[in-house]
């Protein structure tokens, strides 16, 4: 089934949209339904450059999306900051080794500061 997407595009992605001439939103007709990967290869972006989607107001893994005919796409480049991250929903896509920059020792979580003496 053929029909159009609306498309647009967050951070750096945005200026990849304007280096190709395209507008904000994009609207892209699609010869059939396509998964992310097959969308990305369709528009020619490189996969590392997409974090993940926004599909129809959904947070979606790039290689969990079905894109259909009406359907309005969002594209989200790796490095969204945190807060950003929990208002698009991503927040449990792809989680840091070190939540928020911050680091905690087994000791704390056993009650003990990082000195090894009780709170």
């Amino acid at each position: 089934m053929t029909g159009q997407i609306e498309l647009i595009a967050f951070m750096g992605l945005r200026t990849l949209f304007s280096e190709r001439g395209w507008s904000i939103p994009r609207f892209v007709d699609l010869p059939r339904d396509m998964t992310g990967e097959e969308l990305l290869h369709f528009l020619a972006i490189d996969s590392a450059k997409v974090e993940s989607l926004i599909l129809n107001r959904s947070a979606v893994a790039v290689e969990d999306a079905v894109i259909r005919p009406g359907d309005r796409v969002a594209l989200v480049p790796p490095g969204v900051p945190g807060p950003h991250r929990l208002l698009l929903g991503i927040h449990g896509q792809t989680k840091p080794a070190q939540p928020f920059g911050l680091s905690f020792s087994e000791a704390s979580e056993n009650g003990e500061s990082d000195d090894g003496k009780s709170p």
